[in-house]
């Protein structure tokens, strides 16, 4: 807001513009005599401004990869005093983070932009007036030790490139419409060209 009536202030003046937004003409003219005169920054802000240099040095020192914790601990150790909560405010708004373990984001489907995408049969409207009357369905992956393991499955029809996924799919939908009594929804068609080879 301070930057906005520093632009506007030459037309309209300080107090009618005060008047307008959520802030009054003495806290305007304390921040800019601030900006002039450190002296007047509160302990806080002087205390911060300190702190952003160690928790700066010691982010970078180590890489880039400690999180706020870490940079506590080894301001702790340096004999800088500084709660953990104030760290923690201060790296938030310096923009810093630690590094995440297995933070590398894996994608399970890339897409190819120049192919059609398939038709939205149901045009978003995901209600049916009866049981069994439509199924929509995601495939949903799970992150393991092992790797990505498919969970979730509630489609009628599963266009799969991966011919075990595809198995797992159909063999999915077969026990699902078994249980509701809704037929086998063609998978008996698809067991054959399933079964392990």
């Amino acid at each position: 807001m301070v930057a906005f009536i520093d632009e506007q202030r030459s037309t309209h003046g300080v107090e009618p513009i005060c008047k307008q937004l959520p802030i009054a003409p003495s806290t305007y003219y304390e921040r800019k005599a601030r900006e002039i005169d450190p002296t007047r920054l509160s302990k806080r802000a002087v205390r911060d401004a300190q702190l952003r240099t160690e928790i700066d040095r010691v982010w970078k020192a180590n890489l880039s990869v400690y999180g706020a914790k870490k940079v506590w601990r080894q301001l702790r150790r340096e004999e800088v005093e500084a709660a953990r909560c104030t760290v923690e405010r201060l790296m938030r708004q310096m923009g810093l983070e630690g590094a995440v373990r297995g933070g590398k984001k894996r994608k399970t489907t890339i897409p190819d932009e120049m192919s059609d995408r398939p038709m939205d049969l149901v045009k978003r409207a995901f209600t049916a007036s009866g049981p069994n009357e439509l199924w929509v369905a995601d495939f949903t992956y799970v992150a393991t030790w092992s790797g990505f393991v498919p969970r979730g499955l509630r489609d009628r029809r599963l266009l799969a490139t991966n011919r075990r996924l595809a198995c797992v799919a159909i063999a999915a939908i077969g026990f699902g419409a078994g249980c509701l009594g809704a037929g086998d929804l063609r998978a008996a068609r698809h067991r054959r060209a399933c079964a392990p080879r």
